[in-house]
Parts: structure tokens; C-alpha cells; sequence
């Protein structure tokens, strides 16, 4: 997922997301282990989603970059 749809989520949801993610790596560890995973890759990619989603939520925490932590706005048409 791309950092600026973590930002447009709610902390809730963040923490909802980083349940999810911490449970795929579970399971891609047992596939890696087993050597059922294809690509080696998606651990790499869903650690740092968890970084990215802990990240976001220590933000919010600390009210760091409050213009960062707060939903985007609707697309305006030209």
C-alpha cells in the first residue's frame, strides 16, 4: 500500500491494518519456511507496511504533522 492511503485511514482502522499485516507475515514466514513462498519479496514489502502503519500511528500520538495525519480531501474537477 502506498504511505498516502495510511494517512487517509483512521486510527482505528490503522490499528485494524497493522493486526491484518502482522497476521500475513505469520503466515508468509510458515510459506517461507516451507518453502511454498514464490516470491521472497512480500516479506520484505509487508514488514515495511508495518513500519509504515506504526509510524503513522506514533504520529498521531505525538501530534506530529498534524497536516499529515489528517484524511485528504475529495479530487476537485477542473
Amino acid at each position: 500500500m502506498k504511505t498516502k492511503q495510511f494517512y487517509e485511514m483512521s486510527t482505528e482502522e490503522l490499528q485494524t491494518k497493522l493486526g491484518e499485516l502482522k497476521s500475513e507475515l505469520f503466515f508468509l514466514r510458515f510459506k517461507h519456511a516451507t518453502d511454498q513462498l514464490t516470491n521472497p519479496n512480500v516479506l520484505v514489502i509487508c514488514k515495511k507496511d508495518i513500519a509504515r502503519v506504526k509510524t503513522i500511528i506514533r504520529q498521531r500520538e505525538l501530534k506530529l504533522y498534524p497536516e499529515l495525519n489528517k484524511p485528504a480531501p475529495g479530487k476537485k474537477a477542473k
